[in-house]
């Protein structure tokens, strides 16, 4: 299955990772203290569980974080939304977030995405670009691309960092 992602440019590769400049887009999230808990929110939104009873397509990565001792998961929504078109949450859990325009390093990795494989690259990819000298602006974000039932091997996983850029 082909699923929606946001589209970025390429504007700087390595032998271990790219910078990808992405245009401002709209994502609905959810912060969690049980992961599962979190994607039945966002997986609810989009199936329906919205003001206007609105289905909504998965688009991909599912993205993760913590920021300040917060967990948050995120969905991207297709490109045909915007702020006046996006159908708002019925659960409070759920918020519609507008991410903002800028630059992000990312290293691809296959296998499960379990938190150490995401620990492990993240320390390589943050070694990375310390040692490029390129400034990273906050945490690390775990994305995801494949459902759970394929095989490891074939998954697309990536770490990512919004970086300083002016290359």
């Amino acid at each position: 299955m082909a699923y929606e992602e946001p589209s970025f440019k390429i504007v700087h590769q390595t032998d271990k990772y790219e910078i990808r400049h992405y245009q401002e887009r709209l994502a609905v999230q959810s912060t969690y203290t049980n992961q599962n808990s979190s994607f039945r929110n966002l997986f609810n939104y989009i199936s329906g569980a919205n003001k206007k009873s609105e289905k909504i397509k998965m688009t991909v990565p599912v993205t993760q974080a913590i920021e300040d001792n917060e967990f948050f998961m995120q969905f991207y929504l297709p490109a045909e939304f915007n702020k006046k078109t996006t159908p708002i949450p019925t659960n409070s859990d759920v918020e519609i977030m507008l991410m903002k325009e800028g630059y992000f390093a990312a290293i691809r990795y296959s296998g499960r995405s379990s938190d150490k494989n995401f620990i492990k690259y993240s320390k390589i990819l943050r070694e990375k670009l310390l040692d490029d000298k390129i400034s990273i602006n906050g945490f690390a974000i775990k994305a995801t691309y494949n459902p759970p039932w394929t095989l490891p091997l074939f998954r697309r996983n990536e770490v990512l960092f919004n970086v300083e850029w002016d290359g």
